[in-house]
């Protein structure tokens, strides 16, 4: 009898000890995955609608994507004529546009774009898109897109004239992608190592990297880890906000701004510098100079096999998941301390 009740003893505590360093890893997994996706608890409270214009969102794709050269560092001539088109644009919705100009070591000259809305003194917002490709191809996603949704956000906040609270600067920066691409002659680097200098107030960087390619086929959507197969959709019908570790408060705020904002599936991931991709924008230089701040993206080569290719053409876009993309960021910038 006695050894009977021994063993079941026995068998309890194994049981135990088994179950308790089942829940272990398992806890540890399900802390991660918070941590990481930062999903939001809340359920979705729809904004108003807004009118944002898919058709105007791709003249200005095909505008920036059909430079006489491509713009890129090697051809100051196709860069000048996207930074006019976009100061055109600007121009006749009466928004004023300034240039910050820069040399890189070769004696070259370029220069940022800036604009700005909201009060002229205190903390900003800066949310900002590249202009530039790399090498010799037009670039519809990569950044024609982001641009486009600069555009087209600031049409927005002029014809909707809300209160802001803040400033928010936009900007259109050059030399993003190689050969100065993790240099300090970025024009984002430039851009963030002017605002640190004058110790300028920023509460967030948003930064818009290829937000028009979108394919709802299954198995579109890789990742740059295999397990992050468990936790994120497998097709690239969704937007993502990318953060840093440890900064979830803003991915999440950002987030919650997009899905109720838009129609669109918004997904995020906070993640450290090594995972590729996580800091392969302007964002990063933000973060360098101690500025909170998000990447707003498609997750570019991990979707679209037009990256960097002579492929990445306007026609390859889908404008009307890019337009809600812009209403959530609309949202996400007017909408901030909220």
């Amino acid at each position: 009898m006695n050894t009977t009740k021994s063993k079941y003893h026995s068998m309890k505590k194994r049981l135990r000890r088994f179950i308790w360093w089942s829940l272990v890893p398992l806890s540890l997994l399900l802390v991660l995955s918070f941590s990481v996706t930062q999903p939001l608890l809340s359920s979705k409270t729809p904004y108003p609608k807004l009118d944002i214009d898919p058709f105007l969102l791709r003249s200005h794709v095909e505008a920036l994507a059909s430079t006489s050269v491509p713009r890129n560092a090697e051809n100051p001539e196709g860069l000048e004529e996207a930074s006019v088109y976009i100061e055109n644009v600007l121009n006749e919705m009466e928004i004023e546009v300034s240039r910050q100009g820069f040399e890189t070591p070769n004696g070259k000259s370029y220069h940022n774009l800036l604009w700005s809305m909201g009060p002229e003194t205190g903390p900003r917002i800066v949310v900002g898109a590249h202009y530039d490709v790399c090498d010799n191809q037009p670039g519809a996603d990569d950044n024609a897109s982001g641009v486009a949704g600069l555009l087209e956000l600031s049409r927005m906040v002029q014809k909707n004239q809300p209160q802001l609270p803040y400033r928010i600067d936009f900007v259109a920066y050059t030399l993003e992608e190689p050969p100065y691409f993790r240099t300090n002659y970025m024009g984002s680097a430039v851009h963030a190592q002017a605002l640190k200098s004058a110790s300028v107030d920023v509460k967030a960087m948003l930064c818009l990297e290829m937000i028009g390619y979108f394919d709802a086929t299954k198995g579109s959507q890789s990742y740059p880890v295999g397990a992050m197969k468990l936790f994120y959709p497998n097709r690239g019908d969704f937007i993502a906000v990318v953060g840093k570790t440890g900064k979830g408060k803003l991915t999440r705020q950002v987030k919650r701004h997009l899905r109720n904002g838009s129609d669109i599936e918004v997904r995020s991931i906070n993640a450290p510098t090594v995972v590729p991709g996580i800091d392969f924008s302007d964002h990063r230089n933000y973060w360098a100079a101690d500025y909170p701040a998000v990447m707003i993206t498609n997750t570019a080569f991990y979707r679209n096999a037009n990256y960097h290719e002579v492929t990445d053409t306007p026609e390859s876009l889908d404008y009307n998941r890019m337009a809600e993309v812009v209403k959530g960021v609309y949202w996400a910038l007017v909408h901030f301390d909220k």
